[in-house]
């Protein structure tokens, strides 16, 4: 049955929903519960947001039954415009018990024991009602599966490939409104509001987290919103926002400066780019994360400010709701994980100094391929630009 606002083929999503179950038959799960809505969308071609207030789930097993789709019953024509799944039900919220009804899902379907596949990570799943769901469906062992439900996505398929293009043609409209509107007097408010504008104007669809922006002695913040601070000549101006397509995020990194910032922050930004191309550098198919950042960190061990890199070198990137646009990898030490071609992340380098108010953070979205990191958006590894 067509949809009309269907993102993808039932093609394309019967072959996600093979990856699942055989991820299911491997680790001997009985069911699966998907609750965040990134995997509500990448499985069942449901599009909505409400998760943060409506709980909602697509209910299956790993033989070829057609899954179910619970959701919250003033959303149900949202399941109608773009989802596959032909059993929807739906319920009242508030008067019906959302997780008795998903019980009586999986005795229907046979599943009253055994190892059952839930997010137990993801914010759409509280502890409240991860609570009522184990009570509901004792004896059931609900078991963590947030990691290996979305490293199904990591690799983009072609028609994804499209979406993050066009999410990169929105944020390049953002990066050049924010380089056009960033004049002396402008608040910071007032320059996101720039970027957001013409992301919007273009047909960006709506972002998982508040445009970042920072001016002057702000700048080490390294997740700061805009306020109503003037940006004055001299300042570092730190933005940090993502375009999107389909759901499909692509981030720009970049540091700016209102005219002269003055020889130490010149200093520190040539330094954050040699961090930057180093961590690049090491990016390849089949070398572990971790190797990354490491690369990253010799520049800054050279000049003594390794403790000023607060974040991970980066992360991946693709469907994202409020309030997180990050995927499950994460290009950082402490993760065995090795780069696969297909991937799509951010990486990004930084120099976080509080005490001189100074605070550096360059990047952008690529793309690994055979050949190693292609930049689909961001300032990356440029020169600083002095508006």
């Amino acid at each position: 049955m067509a949809r009309e606002f269907a993102a993808f083929s039932k093609e394309e999503h019967d072959g996600r929903m093979a990856r699942a179950r055989a991820l299911m038959r491997e680790q001997k799960f009985a069911c699966c519960i998907v609750m965040a809505p990134e995997n509500l969308y990448y499985l069942a071609g449901y599009e909505s947001w409400v998760s943060v207030n409506s709980p909602q789930a697509l209910i299956f097993t790993a033989e070829e039954a057609e899954p179910t789709l619970i959701l919250r019953n003033v959303d149900l024509s949202l399941a109608l415009e773009t989802s596959w799944v032909k059993d929807i039900r739906s319920y009242h919220l508030h008067t019906e018990n959302f997780a008795a009804r998903v019980a009586g899902i999986l005795e229907e379907k046979g599943v009253t024991d055994g190892r059952v596949a839930i997010e137990l990570q993801s914010y759409a799943l509280p502890y409240a009602l991860g609570q009522e769901l184990a009570a509901a469906m004792a004896p059931i062992q609900l078991v963590d599966a947030t990691v290996a439900l979305g490293d199904l996505r990591l690799a983009k398929s072609l028609r994804e490939m499209q979406y993050i293009a066009q999410a990169a043609a929105f944020t390049n409209i953002g990066l050049k409104a924010a380089r056009e509107a960033l004049k002396p007097g402008i608040t910071e408010i007032g320059l996101a509001a720039a970027i957001e504008g013409a992301l919007r104007h273009a047909g960006s669809d709506y972002w998982a987290i508040p445009t970042e922006l920072a001016s002057g002695k702000r700048t080490p913040g390294g997740h700061a919103a805009p306020r109503g601070k003037p940006i004055e000549p001299g300042d570092l101006v730190h933005i940090e926002f993502a375009g999107v397509s389909n759901r499909y995020h692509t981030t720009a990194l970049q540091t700016l400066a209102l005219g002269d910032p003055g020889p130490r922050a010149r200093e520190l930004y040539d330094i954050a780019l040699q961090s930057l191309k180093a961590g690049i550098a090491a990016v390849k198919p089949g070398v572990p994360v971790a190797a990354a950042e490491e690369a990253s960190l010799v520049p800054l061990r050279k000049h003594g400010l390794e403790h000023t890199a607060m974040m991970r070198f980066g992360y991946g990137i693709g469907i994202a709701y409020p309030p997180i646009w990050l995927e499950t990898l994460q290009i950082s030490r402490g993760f065995s994980r090795r780069f696969e071609t297909g991937m799509v992340f951010v990486l990004h380098s930084c120099i976080e100094l509080v005490e001189e108010g100074i605070g550096i953070i360059q990047g952008g979205t690529y793309h690994l391929t055979d050949a190693g990191p292609r930049m689909l958006v961001g300032a990356g590894d440029s020169p600083l630009v002095i508006v």
